[in-house]
């Protein structure tokens, strides 16, 4: 897959687009937009990123048996349920914040964009959930 290309024909097809319903009259104004749209003015300059590498901290099955998340959290926490499932793995910084939650501390976590934030709460929320039931409610 070639990003780059993909990028030009996307911006080519939107740039046809726009041009379809702009209907500039005076010459001036209508070579200046014209001028900058084929500057590329308008479409901002690709960005590319990397992004690192998380150390493993373990699957979902692991933690259960170092007894930090409950055995249900197996079926819960897996990938591709729907064909036979694969156990979740979790970065380092997630199994860390499970056992910090677990010991029943507060944290922060403060890490990358994609590093799987959300699971770092979720996780020991639907624990105690199964450990502790949903109690009685308001």
């Amino acid at each position: 897959m070639d990003v780059f290309s993909i990028r030009k024909k996307l911006i080519t097809a939107y740039s046809e687009y726009a041009q379809s319903f702009i209907q500039i009259q005076d010459a001036r104004i209508r070579s200046h937009v014209e001028g900058r749209m084929a500057e590329g003015a308008f479409w901002p300059n690709p960005l590319i990123q990397l992004n690192p590498r998380f150390e493993s901290g373990g699957t979902v099955r692991q933690a259960i048996d170092d007894g930090y998340l409950h055995s249900k959290c197996d079926s819960i926490f897996e990938h591709d349920k729907h064909q036979g499932g694969r156990t979740l793995r979790f970065h380092r910084h997630q199994r860390r914040a499970i056992e910090i939650a677990k010991g029943d501390y507060n944290y922060v976590l403060t890490t990358g964009t994609g590093s799987g934030k959300s699971l770092d709460y979720i996780v020991p929320i639907v624990d105690h959930v199964l450990r502790q039931g949903s109690g009685q409610g308001i």
